[in-house]
């Protein structure tokens, strides 16, 4: 074959490449476009009905009902000052603020010491532990409402709030020790054995220095669940039936929504949920960052 012709092979060789790179990249552009739209309408889903409730509490009644997809004429605060107080919905918030925070300490504090042990330390049946604990994520919590009422009841723990916060933790448990034992495995074991050498117990050793360097995986698990039990109707209603002082709020915005869907006071609806909304948004824009930094963390060695 002569150089002309490895020349001419060389060039049609370069053109089908070329070719082939140019439809390689039209695919992943029609790729990118699809992915982009559907993610723009998913944000559109999610944040339209957001805003909408958010414009009617500052509404009236009957801007609600003549305009409902109009501004309001003018901020009408007063609609969150009647949710606060005659609905209740302060008294709701407090007690839900007050459940979740003590049962999300509990969850992080179990979950990151079962977590640690199965991560760091080998010992028999440890294997058969985890995956106990990790198979509580296969049953969802209505399988076990009848048997936990009763539980719970003979407990002496039925319409308190204590019994909530242990059930709240229980639920949380099996995926806080699921993601936080994988976390506890990507950090370097050489600090752990430098801090033995040093003197340090298993018990300081824990507290003080691996605790420390798990942070991020702990602040992401800990919003996860702070969001899941604050966002929890069903096991409110099941155990803290009858007196209605120590509902949660998800409990006081459903009744709010039956005795306003009557009255025809939506103005006063609207606003309570957006004040059940609001610390959610709160805590999602001030941890958003921690979030992210978390779940790759944990993937990462």
């Amino acid at each position: 074959m002569t150089t002309i012709d490895k020349s001419a092979d060389v060039v049609a060789g370069r053109g089908r490449a070329g070719g082939a790179d140019r439809a390689v990249r039209r695919d992943l552009g029609v790729v990118n476009a699809l992915s982009h739209g559907f993610l723009l309408l998913w944000g559109a889903l999610t944040v339209l009905p957001l805003l909408w409730m958010f414009l009617s509490s500052f509404k009236s009644n009957a801007e609600i009902l003549a305009d409902p997809w109009g501004l309001p004429g003018e901020l009408r605060l007063d609609n969150w000052t009647r949710a606060w107080t005659s609905a209740h919905i302060g008294r709701y918030f407090l007690n839900s603020t007050i459940v979740v925070t003590g049962s999300v300490a509990l969850t992080m504090l179990m979950g990151a010491t079962a977590a640690y042990v199965f991560a760091r330390y080998e010992f028999r049946g440890r294997q058969l532990a985890y995956y106990l604990f990790v198979g509580g994520l296969m049953f969802p919590v209505f399988l076990a409402l009848v048997p936990l009422f009763f539980v719970v009841r003979n407990a002496g723990l039925f319409g308190t709030w204590t019994g909530l916060v242990l059930v709240y933790a229980a639920y949380s448990l099996p995926f806080t020790v699921f993601f936080l034992t994988a976390f506890f495995r990507t950090l370097p074991t050489s600090v752990a054995e430098a801090a033995l050498v040093d003197g340090c117990g298993h018990f300081r050793l824990f507290f003080r220095v691996m605790l420390p360097m798990a942070r991020p995986g702990m602040i992401s698990v800990a919003i996860f669940n702070f969001l899941s039990h604050w966002n929890q109707f069903l096991l409110p209603q099941v155990l803290l039936q009858g007196d209605d002082s120590k509902w949660m709020l998800a409990q006081g915005l459903a009744a709010l929504s039956v005795s306003q869907g009557y009255a025809g006071d939506y103005a006063q609806l609207f606003a309570g949920l957006s004040i059940a909304v609001v610390p959610v948004l709160l805590v999602y824009v001030a941890f958003q960052r921690h979030v992210q930094s978390g779940l790759t963390a944990g993937q990462l060695k």
